[in-house]
């Protein structure tokens, strides 16, 4: 957390907690319209690499194909918890972290498991 906002701040690891995927990730509306890339995935969030930056506490819908051999795709209402901005003086690329909000139940359990499977 960042001290000074109490916000979750910006992770900025080498080693990922979750298994590396790339997946082209959607935001739902009228018309769907591309948003970004997955980078790391889990049962209960999304890393997405995306140069259209949201603010903290910013509700969307997301649609994105679960990761294979996992078949189907998601819609889910998802939470930006934390932001990396772009800087040219750090390795890490920017994004935002997010948090699932009404994921099924049965899609995180697989999601779990296949993460487990990765490690």
């Amino acid at each position: 957390m960042a001290p000074e906002t109490g916000q979750p701040t910006a992770d900025s690891r080498k080693n990922l907690r979750s298994p590396l995927i790339i997946q082209k990730v959607y935001l739902n509306g009228e018309r769907p319209s591309f948003f970004g890339y997955s980078k790391d995935i889990s049962k209960s969030g999304i890393f997405i690499s995306t140069t259209k930056p949201m603010q903290t506490g910013e509700q969307v819908d997301l649609e994105f194909q679960l990761p294979p051999p996992l078949t189907g795709t998601v819609r889910c209402r998802c939470e930006v918890v934390w932001i990396r901005p772009h800087d040219k003086r750090l390795p890490f690329e920017p994004g935002i972290g997010m948090k699932f909000i009404d994921m099924p139940a049965e899609t995180s359990a697989q999601l779990e498991e296949w993460v487990k499977q990765q490690a």
